[in-house]
């Protein structure tokens, strides 16, 4: 159990240290190239960004042995912990200070993170394959949503329409697990009959669109803003699908139940105590300094 948490804040510190310097390269692209192709294919370019990918990978592979070693329950909130890493991380790189009202938003939206998955108790299932007809309304569903999110956040701009960009980044993102799973259940069936199964191109795809959309985010506004939506909906978005189509139960007891929903409502408060920010708001004006110093330079 102790190796596994370990393992568990080792992963999310790589992944924090992934989200901070991917931001910082994101901000310094043009505000024309968000949500283009474009932008992946320049960030690719850029030695820093791809560093932060290499971290990011790090932190997954960390967090993939944690879950093998202890339950969701115990690694998923550990994982989650990115978010107190890498909002300080954050301030320190842009020269900014995190006050009370930021730290209070991170903790209070960790703990209605573990809060949730302790109370709900995910459990049983299986990852056997499934209908495809399940994956498809379960998939479309989470698909749809992220595209509502992406079309209302159009209508803002800089750290509002960064939250709603992230948030669809990580519904995709728990998108991107489940089919994760599925992949890895079909290799137990044969490897090279897998790469060329529909899970795998469908991981792929989910997986680009959900990088597009996070890096967007990031190069709108500072970290602040669209973290913690990450935060909030990868693992909610995976535990819903879980449930939808793997057939895994939460407890529905009335006290858990009780639990569930706070730590539910703990989640958007917490959100909108950072992501309503004086840092998000004011390091906006920040990257958009990078961005023309970038460009001069």
């Amino acid at each position: 159990m102790t190796v596994a948490v370990a393992i568990s804040l080792a992963c999310a510190l790589f992944l924090a240290v992934g989200f901070v310097v991917q931001q910082h390269a994101a901000a310094q692209e043009p505000p024309s190239e968000r949500l283009s192709p474009k932008l992946l294919v320049k960030l690719a370019q850029r030695p820093l960004w791809l560093g932060g990918v290499g971290a990011m990978v790090i932190g997954q592979l960390l967090g993939a042995v944690a879950l093998g070693r202890a339950d969701i329950a115990l690694v998923e909130p550990l994982m989650a912990m990115n978010l107190l890493f890498a909002l300080p991380l954050s301030a320190v790189w842009h020269r900014m200070h995190l006050g009370p009202r930021e730290w209070a938003g991170a903790v209070l939206l960790l703990l209605g993170l573990v809060g949730f998955i302790v109370a709900g108790n995910p459990h049983g299932g299986t990852t056997t394959r499934l209908p495809w007809p399940n994956w498809v309304m379960a998939g479309g569903s989470i698909i749809l949503v992220s595209a509502v999110l992406v079309s209302i956040s159009r209508r803002f701009t800089t750290d509002l329409q960064a939250t709603l960009l992230a948030s669809a980044a990580g519904a995709l993102y728990g998108l991107q697990d489940a089919l994760t799973q599925r992949t890895m259940v079909g290799f137990s069936h044969g490897v090279v009959a897998e790469l060329a199964s529909w899970p795998v191109f469908s991981l792929l795809a989910v997986a680009i669109v959900a990088m597009l959309l996070g890096q967007s985010a990031f190069e709108e506004a500072p970290l602040a803003a669209s973290l913690p939506a990450i935060t909030v909906l990868e693992p909610i978005t995976g535990i819903a699908f879980g449930v939808g189509v793997y057939r895994e139960h939460l407890s529905l007891s009335p006290p858990r139940l009780a639990f569930e929903l706070a730590g539910l409502v703990a989640m958007v408060v917490g959100v909108i105590l950072v992501a309503r920010s004086p840092i998000v708001t004011g390091g906006t004006r920040v990257c958009e300094r990078e961005r023309e110093v970038e460009r001069v330079g």
